[in-house]
């Protein structure tokens, strides 16, 4: 296959994607993360002031924020979810979104379009890599899993720091091993400058210092295995890779000094028209229950020098992050709830949330793998070493996906299977580059006597097309179930699960219900003539804007509706339902009892049961 055909193709599938995210983001209603980054974007872009959503970095934010500034917006700066409260940014974005004239759908619409144009040209820069490293059709197949993955269009739509934060993973890791594999001055400012870029879409990108490490350190090992091999004595093998690994962790030291001075211009921006006193006292706030005190108090002391400002508000958001992390959240999953997590979570949610053609895939893949180590003429430790070091992305992959889902199983904050997102491409690499190495695996690799062009023949033209039908089989199975499900991406469940209609059985929150579906509800209530409708609602969106007066707040705790329509939100629902384990503990007034013998007459989209309580 030509390059100009792989480009043709790669464009088809990244035009593909994209219409699905953008045609289906168009009846959403803002999730819940929305509701405070989108007010965050537009302070960030219009005020230079960041007392908003210090938790996440702000160049998603920024992105999102540019197209607001063309839209005449009114951003309220005279209540006290700006003035006095401490990051405010759920106040914020309910009077930003719905209660100051604005048009909440049109400033949905365009703060969407960079996040969806972000993860086109994640696309893209993932085919060009892949394609330097293994070649066209390997590219492709990565490619196309990644454009048909209804995890990554569903959090490709959305004001978060999901994909970007895959992007980010995905850019630091590429620049990093681009620059390992051809150092010169231009690529190691270049990895410097990835670096802080990547610092700056997600504060999870912190693991890319340790990861960094283990790579550069393995990397040197194994490009000098010759001399090592050479070298007459163990002492003089550990003092040549002393000296090299040494010199690795200055140059490493560098790259993050040229990532700090990235971090640093764009946080002067932001902290430009955020007061000082401000700052310090918000810093306070937000760090008064982390553990590590000392720090604590170290960096709310250093926020009273301007010049270090902009770095103290960086470290100010990785301590609430890192914080956060220590604590969990609640959550249900496979019928429990708990704020203190499950080592199951998130192997759970990527098998029932990723098409399960793909996983098909994946086994194969694995066991092509096991069958090629078994198969091998030279069993030894050298052999390994050099295999490695002949295919050091697809070794440096798996560090990364080991490390990445070892650090994510171990911690209590289960917040969803896109947490996962950064492994995705690293996944699809190893599984893409497997797959064709077996369509295309042929005895003789040069054929020289006519026996040998006869068995090659038959397995080109004969062999291969039982293989050509099963790919072609599992990649149309995953492109019709991307096809299927649309428009509901986010609730998306594959076929072991039972699809999306029974999705919400087994972990709801951001894997299916994250408030999107209310815009389809008001659709129901105006559709069947609804003058009042109960609702308790998890989102980011407005029930009162959406629904006006037939909207009427409810909650388990008020007790059982007399009569007339009921809507409640599925992460709602399961989480009153769910057995609370490890010390958690549910009300009885919030337990829903009275509605667990009712049934739902219909749905707004997968996520929002509707009730009609005359019917039952």
């Amino acid at each position: 296959m030509n390059k100009r055909l792989g480009n043709r193709i790669a464009a088809c599938l990244l035009i593909f994607m994209g219409m699905l995210m953008f045609f289906s983001a168009l009846d959403e209603s803002a999730i819940m993360d929305e509701l405070a980054h989108i007010p965050a974007a537009y302070s960030y872009v219009s005020q230079s002031d960041f007392r908003l959503n210090p938790e996440h970095p702000p160049l998603l934010k920024d992105l999102t924020g540019i197209p607001l500034l063309f839209l005449n917006l009114n951003f309220p700066l005279d209540v006290p979810a700006w003035i006095t409260d401490v990051n405010g940014q759920w106040t914020m974005g309910s009077l930003f979104l719905y209660e100051s004239g604005n048009d909440p759908d049109q400033i949905l619409f365009w703060a969407r379009i960079p996040v969806m144009l972000l993860a086109l040209l994640f696309g893209w820069l993932m085919f060009q890599w892949v394609r330097r490293l293994y070649g066209e059709k390997v590219a492709l197949f990565s490619l196309f899993f990644f454009t048909t993955s209804p995890t990554i269009i569903a959090h490709s739509r959305y004001v978060t720091t999901d994909v970007a934060a895959a992007f980010a993973f995905f850019i630091g890791i590429a620049g990093f091993l681009y620059w390992l594999a051809h150092p010169s001055k231009k690529t190691f400012l270049l990895a410097g400058i990835v670096f802080g870029i990547a610092q700056l879409l997600k504060f999870s990108l912190i693991l890319l210092i340790p990861l960094y490490g283990i790579i550069g350190a393995l990397w040197i090992f194994l490009f000098h295995l010759e001399h090592l091999r050479a070298l007459p004595s163990f002492g003089k093998k550990c003092a040549h890779l002393l000296v090299h690994e040494l010199k690795f962790l200055g140059n490493l030291l560098i790259i993050g000094v040229i990532g700090l001075i990235v971090i640093y211009t764009v946080y002067a921006f932001h902290v430009w028209n955020y007061p000082a006193d401000l700052q310090i006292r918000d810093m306070k706030y937000n760090l008064e229950s982390v553990r590590f005190r000392p720090v604590a108090d170290a960096l709310i002391a250093l926020s009273d020098i301007a010049l270090l400002r902009p770095l103290t508000q960086y470290a100010h958001g990785l301590m609430m992050v890192i914080n956060r992390g220590t604590h969990g959240n609640t959550t249900y999953f496979l019928g429990e709830v708990t704020n203190n997590g499950w080592f199951s979570y998130f192997p759970i949610a990527y098998l029932l949330k990723e098409h399960l053609a793909f996983h098909l895939l994946t086994l194969f893949a694995f066991f092509l793998f096991l069958r090629a180590i078994l198969q091998a003429h030279e069993k030894s430790l050298g052999s390994l070493l050099e295999w490695m070091r002949d295919n050091f992305a697809l070794t440096a992959s798996v560090i990364f996906i080991v490390i990445y889902w070892t650090s994510s199983i171990l911690s209590p904050l289960n917040i969803g299977v896109r947490h996962v997102l950064p492994t995705f491409p690293f996944i699809y690499l190893i599984v893409s580059r497997e797959i064709v190495r077996w369509v295309h695996q042929t005895p003789f690799t040069d054929p020289q006597t006519f026996k040998e062009w006869f068995v090659s023949l038959y397995h080109i033209f004969i062999k291969r097309i039982p293989r050509y039908l099963i790919i072609f089989v599992l990649l149309l199975w995953m492109a019709g179930a991307t096809l299927f499900i649309f428009p509901h991406y986010l609730s998306y469940y594959n076929e072991l699960a039972g699809g999306a209609p029974n999705g919400y059985k087994f972990i709801t929150d951001s894997n299916y219900d994250w408030g999107q579906d209310l815009r389809r509800l008001a659709d129901f209530v105006e559709k069947n003539n609804i003058q009042n409708i109960k609702l308790n609602y998890f989102g980011g969106g407005s029930p009162r804007y959406y629904l006006g007066g037939a909207y009427e707040e409810w909650s388990s705790a008020k007790g059982e509706p007399p009569t007339g329509w009921f809507a409640l939100s599925a992460t709602l629902r399961q989480g009153a339902w769910g057995t609370p384990v490890r010390e958690w503990k549910i009300k009885p007034e919030d337990s829903y009892d009275w509605l667990r013998d009712e049934e739902p007459v219909a749905r707004a989209g997968y996520s929002i049961f509707i009730y009609n309580l005359d019917e039952q």
